[in-house]
């Protein structure tokens, strides 16, 4: 079924005071520092952005889009090279991908991104955010149903059938399968956090500890506390001190339990996709702390990876969370070069 749209504008000039007052406190200097790998991204006091907010229709389920650029389209215009954020298994889409910490300078990628001259796009999977609350299990294989019908939608609005995407732990993995089952949709992979075969990973085996409970149970809890946790398992002081309270504000409002489906997947269903499956040119990035997937793990996957244009980066003073970590400025600019990249002229 064809996903139907509906368009909420929400215009920077529309966003909360709040926001507005956060973005005005970040100072040049701060802003400056966040985007200095690109002369189109202007400091984050200066600018305003263009949102549109869109529902894509897989069957009776309604799915959150957003998108954010610059400016607002206009007929006849180049599009944008689009970018779609794909979140993982406990966050939803804006709390991941357009966090406000007061006081801590930039941390939305939605921002960022925007400025680097992008359309940017992000979903609520199935049982996420705002979009519908039902008795599935959003795992791996429905979140791949869910870009689907998000591609649809997003073609319709641009006029662009091939997208980079961004996908942060499960997201990745969701980011991977789509690559693989829709090839010619997809143009360069930004896999952060990916977890392959989770050999020897301390995070995975504490939570196969649960196994019996995601098999029978189509949600987990996910209280406070919960994401709390998630920067500060792995390695202390890989994050800033005030981002766990601005996530979990930004987070609980969706409620205390998420889909169970892609922790399912994560502790009994490893590989859920073959590196060779994956055709496009691929980035993966590895935070040095990551509990969640070893250094020789991802390695073994990218050394499968078939498209010689691929790169591995592992940034330093990092963990699990990239986007949200306190060094979240190196992935930025490692997302950004791998992204714009130019296409090589021998291909030999």
């Amino acid at each position: 079924m064809r996903p139907e749209t509906e368009i909420e504008t929400t215009s920077q000039d529309n966003q909360s005071p709040d926001r507005r007052a956060v973005l005005a406190g970040i100072g040049v200097a701060a802003a400056a520092a966040a985007v200095t790998t690109s002369a189109s991204a202007a400091p984050a006091a200066a600018t305003t952005y263009w949102n549109q907010r869109y529902t894509a229709m897989k069957g009776n389920v309604k799915l959150q889009l957003y998108r954010r650029r610059l400016k607002a389209p206009v007929a006849g215009e180049a599009p944008l090279p689009v970018l779609i954020m794909v979140h993982g298994s406990s966050f939803s889409a804006m709390p991941t991908f357009d966090l406000t910490v007061p006081g801590a300078g930039e941390y939305s990628m939605f921002n960022v991104f925007s400025r680097y001259g992008y359309d940017v796009w992000a979903i609520d999977f199935e049982g996420y955010g705002r979009s519908s609350v039902t008795p599935g299990w959003s795992d791996i294989k429905a979140g791949v149903a869910d870009l689907t019908a998000m591609a649809a939608v997003v073609e319709k609005e641009t006029g662009v059938r091939q997208y980079h995407m961004v996908g942060e732990s499960s997201g990745a993995l969701r980011c991977a399968a789509f690559a693989a089952e829709h090839p010619d949709r997809v143009g360069r992979l930004v896999f952060s956090a990916y977890t392959y075969t989770g050999k020897d990973s301390p995070t995975l085996t504490e939570r196969a500890k649960n196994l019996a409970f995601f098999k029978a149970n189509n949600r987990r809890p996910r209280p406070p506390e919960m994401l709390e946790s998630v920067f500060t398992r792995d390695k202390a002081g890989t994050s800033d001190p005030r981002t766990p309270a601005a996530l979990i504000a930004a987070e609980m409002p969706f409620g205390d339990s998420v889909p169970t489906g892609t922790y399912l997947d994560m502790t009994s269903k490893l590989p859920i996709i073959e590196a060779n499956l994956v055709k496009a040119p691929v980035l993966v990035v590895r935070g040095t702390h990551d509990g969640i997937a070893t250094e020789a793990d991802l390695l073994d996957f990218y050394s499968k990876l078939p498209n010689p244009d691929r790169q591995f980066v592992t940034l330093p003073g990092a963990a699990h969370s990239l986007v949200l970590g306190a060094n979240r400025q190196l992935f930025w600019h490692a997302t950004h070069s791998f992204l714009s990249m130019p296409k090589p002229e021998v291909t030999v």
